[in-house]
């Protein structure tokens, strides 16, 4: 779970957040789409990095909200995020595609049901060109982004034009 305790340790180096601020921050930005991060694992994963001391929640009340703990970062946490950064990054790619368990099993169906099969991946493989066309569209114009965050999108869309060609000589 390395990926999320960068993620969540990358998002308080910038700002003391709530687990909820956290949450939404991976909703806007689309993490989920390409890493695996769920709503509960975020909450979780706070709880687990408190504990460890990589960050610390103070109480807070905002007018008449109810509390609610905001997050910074530690010392040791700034330490961790840069011993992930390097570790994460030294690591070897691998493409983790959950299709391609479909894939490998193909030969294991009639004709007709490894088509569907490979129609339904290219089905989806048109879903998410769409949606990450549309996320880009929207967002075009949002001085927020970050560089980085476009490069993670520019990289999922070559991705999606790559499978694009692939699903071609498959069918």
């Amino acid at each position: 779970m390395a990926a999320i305790d960068l993620i969540v340790l990358g998002m308080l180096k910038k700002e003391p957040l709530s687990a909820y601020d956290i949450q939404k921050l991976v909703e806007y930005r689309n993490i989920s789409k390409w890493v695996k991060i769920s709503t509960p694992s975020i909450y979780k994963k706070v709880i687990q990095l408190e504990k460890k001391g990589f960050i610390t929640g103070n109480t807070v009340r905002e007018g008449k909200m109810p509390e609610k703990a905001v997050y910074s970062l530690t010392e040791t946490g700034e330490e961790e995020f840069q011993r992930l950064m390097l570790e994460i990054s030294n690591q070897p790619i691998r493409f983790f595609l959950d299709f391609n368990a479909v894939i490998v099993n193909l030969d294991g169906l009639p004709a007709e049901e490894r088509k569907k099969c490979l129609e339904n991946i290219s089905d989806n493989i048109r879903i998410l060109k769409g949606y990450l066309e549309e996320n880009a569209a929207a967002k075009k114009d949002n001085p927020d982004i970050p560089e980085t965050g476009w490069a993670v999108l520019q990289q999922q869309m070559l991705l999606v034009q790559a499978m694009e060609k692939w699903i071609e000589t498959v069918q």
